[in-house]
């Protein structure tokens, strides 16, 4: 049970709060609801449904208000007596010898949809409640918020759909107008979160949350079977979900995760008391339903949407003209006074960090940026004709002042973005859909170049020279085009992304070598799967033995690879293997004659030294070697004793042609797809350079793959990995991001095969170093400084 606070104290406080905006909510909730209903039941449909959507819509009508005092009770029950009813059913204590039974379908469907519905609540509010939660945790001093904590999604859900049964409506009339009760509650929780958070911050309580503590990895073992059937509420909102970094933090797992619930409490952790439970949930934290890509998109959006709401009740012109710029994206006119101004403070900028008056560019340290922005920002609005000129020239200034305080970028790098600000400003001023869309190239320029430097100690060797003249050329080139609005970002992010390709795999000294040996790898993988499948299409109707295809295919092809990497596609020790191959296929075939038996044990001892060389060439050991070796003899005895098929000899001549010419009939390379179920074994490829990751993390979903595809070259991950975790920097992506490598800041390079990285993504293995981008958090960070003082933009 889930203690009530005391109503005196801070976190009594904010629970009242929160509750109270809720409560202010719900009129708009159950109204939307009638509303959606009514659309519902002018539409087309078949006789069923829409008789079902009449009988909605004339329960809403009786039931609405009962629906809604069912609500506001419940929520004023739990804030006085705390959540005892928000537990579906009590699970047997651990070691517990009570009679099994089976759970109530009707107990099954509840925790199904309330469960579905506290989902889409934390896919949307996620990033709010993180920072409610480590505030009110902070008061109450203790590290995590009770299992059924009112603060908590789950417990509103069960009050909503409690209420909705309560005021007589049945469950098929909520599944009627579910995405639309999804829609309007996720909306109220995040702003009642908002709410909340900004009244704590008032009250001077951790106005910078640091989440670190809420971040914790799975120490299950790689191998263990992932399974849903026990999962309820409470395990999966105990506070052991890992931040997704590209993705908001997940409470609960998906609604997919309910395929098995109906085994009730006897599926709950296949044995153990409960502790297996708990792995579950670990495990599952990043299956949530959207896929992490898109729900760092609709983070950011939530972000920037809270950013113009805001900055929309203070300044309503503001608002208006980027609700148009969204549609239109209109070049708006500066102020001639504004521009004049932006021009003198981008000179006077340049002129004040510039090496030319400094003996080294880490010596413009962090609060000289910060006087120097803040003196040049009371000038501009000055200069501001407008209230949107001066809101926008406070929220950029806003920006920039958290993105120069990041401890993580290095001194060296921070005064190039310091001289981004006046060419950003410029932009924001002119195409206000820079606070509109997280698509700005601008933004996108910004967090970008962020995302390559923050993984960097700054304490240490710090960023590569090469990278810093980069950043530099970058910013001056912007600087160099002041008129050309979003086009020069574009251009300079296209070209930053060419230069990362170019860097990692020629000027950075820690990742050129590992780049090196990746791409030969590659190379080895792509051509070998090439020679598999042009060796199956040759063999496809010749009577091959079994054995012999199989050794052909599996183990061939990739001497065949090796060979032509190491000694091109002509060379004699290329041709010398193919060669063997066509002896392989010959003496395998029926020998019906005492001199084609000669023959072959004439040949043997030649061919049998060929295979073993072929192997060991392609760092097969010796006991593999051993095994394949008497698989073929198998296969020449069965030949021996006619019981192979017979291959004609015409024919046996045409595939000694088709295998000397084999390069020329490979299918291209890009249509090649390296997957681990393929023939290869990338252990083969193992050094003291190169790691190949070959085992650890859990199944993935379709979203992990394709977040898999979609990680940047250059950005920081934390890798946890053989009992430590480390950062690591990703550095390169193969043919079609088949293949991908990262490497340590000493050097050390780890290559991971497409599905394997999922697996790791899909456990919490290697999570992205920053849990949102740059100019995201800097918006929040402005957003929480207007929260406080509003005043300030037209100041």
């Amino acid at each position: 049970m889930a203690l009530a606070a005391s109503p005196d104290s801070l976190a009594g406080q904010a629970r009242r709060l929160y509750t109270e905006e809720l409560v202010k909510g719900l009129t708009h909730v159950v109204q939307a609801t009638m509303d959606q209903s009514r659309v519902l039941l002018d539409k087309p449909s078949e006789h069923g449904t829409m008789m079902r959507r009449r009988d909605l819509v004339q329960a809403l009508m009786k039931g609405a208000q009962g629906w809604h005092r069912g609500m506001v009770a419940g929520l004023r029950r739990v804030l006085t007596q705390g959540a005892t009813a928000s537990r579906p059913y009590d699970l047997p204590p651990p070691g517990g010898r009570e009679t099994l039974t089976l759970v109530p379908d009707d107990t099954i469907e509840l925790e199904i949809v309330t469960s579905r519905l506290a989902l889409a609540v934390m896919d949307r509010a996620s990033w709010e409640f993180a920072d409610l939660r480590s505030r009110v945790a902070h008061l109450e001093g203790r590290t995590e918020l009770e299992p059924h904590d009112m603060l908590r999604a789950h417990v509103l859900a069960r009050i909503v759909f409690d209420a909705w049964r309560g005021a007589g409506l049945n469950l098929e009339g909520w599944r009627e107008v579910q995405a639309t009760l999804h829609e309007e509650l996720a909306g109220l929780v995040e702003e009642s979160y908002h709410e909340t958070n900004r009244w704590l911050m008032e009250q001077k309580v951790l106005p910078e949350v640091d989440l670190r503590p809420f971040i914790r990895r799975s120490r299950t073992h790689p191998n263990t079977q992932m399974g849903f059937g026990g999962w309820s509420p409470s395990a999966a909102g105990d506070g052991n979900s890992a931040s997704m970094g590209l993705g908001a933090p997940s409470e609960y797992p998906s609604s997919a995760g309910f395929a098995n619930a109906g085994r009730g409490p006897g599926g709950w952790t296949g044995g153990g008391g409960g502790g297996g439970g708990r792995h579950v949930g670990e495990e599952t934290r990043l299956m949530t339903r959207a896929a992490p890509l898109a729900r760092s998109r609709e983070h950011a959006e939530a972000v920037l949407g809270r950013l113009n709401r805001l900055i929309g009740r203070h300044v309503p012109s503001f608002s208006a003209s980027t609700r148009n710029s969204e549609l239109e994206r209109p070049a708006h006119a500066m102020s001639p006074a504004l521009a004049r101004a932006i021009d003198t403070a981008e000179k006077g900028i340049r002129q004040r960090v510039s090496p030319s008056t400094q003996r080294g560019e880490s010596l413009v340290t962090t609060p000289v940026l910060l006087d120097e922005l803040h003196h040049r920002k009371q000038a501009l609005k000055k200069a501001a004709a407008t209230p949107e000129e001066r809101a926008t020239i406070e929220i950029v200034a806003l920006l920039f002042q958290s993105i120069l305080t990041e401890d993580r970028i290095p001194p060296a790098v921070r005064v190039w973005f310091a001289r981004l600000q006046m060419p950003v400003l410029r932009v924001a001023v002119s195409e206000p859909d820079f606070f509109a869309t997280i698509d700005h190239p601008a933004r996108r320029l910004i967090d970008r170049m962020g995302a390559c430097v923050m993984g960097f100690d700054s304490g240490a060797a710090g960023v590569n020279e090469a990278l810093k003249r980069e950043v530099k050329r970058i910013v001056q080139v912007v600087e160099a085009y002041p008129d050309t609005g979003r086009r020069v970002f574009q251009t300079v992010l296209i070209e930053f992304e060419k230069f990362l390709e170019h860097y990692f795999k020629n000027e950075n000294e820690m990742t050129k070598r590992g780049v090196s040996l990746a791409q030969q790898v590659e190379q080895r993988e792509t051509m070998a799967i090439q020679y598999t499948i042009e060796l199956r299409r040759m063999l496809n109707e010749v009577p091959v033995q079994e054995g012999v295809r199989q050794f052909l295919f599996h183990v061939w092809a990739d001497v065949l690879a090796t060979a032509g990497m190491r000694h091109g596609a002509q060379g004699e020790q290329t041709k010398a293997m193919k060669r063997a191959a066509a002896d392989l296929i010959w003496s395998a075939s029926a020998k019906v004659t005492r001199e084609e038996r000669a023959e072959v044990i004439r040949r043997l001892p030649l061919l049998l030294k060929s295979l073993r060389e072929g192997m060991a060439n392609a760092s097969m050991d010796q006991a593999k070697q051993d095994e394949h070796i008497q698989q073929l003899n198998n296969s020449l005895a069965a030949a021996f004793t006619a019981k192979a098929a017979v291959i004609p000899d015409d024919r046996l001549r045409e595939l000694m042609e088709q295998l000397e010419t084999l390069e020329e009939l490979l299918p291209d390379a890009a249509d090649v797809e390296i997957d681990e179920s393929m023939v290869l074994d990338l252990s083969g490829h193992q050094s003291s350079e190169l790691e190949v990751v070959l085992e650890g993390g859990s199944m993935p979903t379709p979203a992990m793959v394709a977040w898999a595809r979609e990680l940047m070259v250059g950005s920081w991950y934390m890798l946890d990995r053989g009992g430590h975790t480390e950062p690591v920097q990703l550095s390169w992506h193969g043919l079609r991001k088949q293949l991908s490598l990262f490497v340590t800041p000493q050097g050390r390079c780890v290559l991971f095969q497409q599905h394997r990285l999922a697996s790791y993504l899909q456990a919490g293995l290697i999570v992205p170093a920053q849990d949102e981008a740059l100019t995201v958090r800097a918006t929040r960070s402005a957003l929480a400084k207007l929260d406080v003082d509003a005043s300030r933009l037209l100041s």
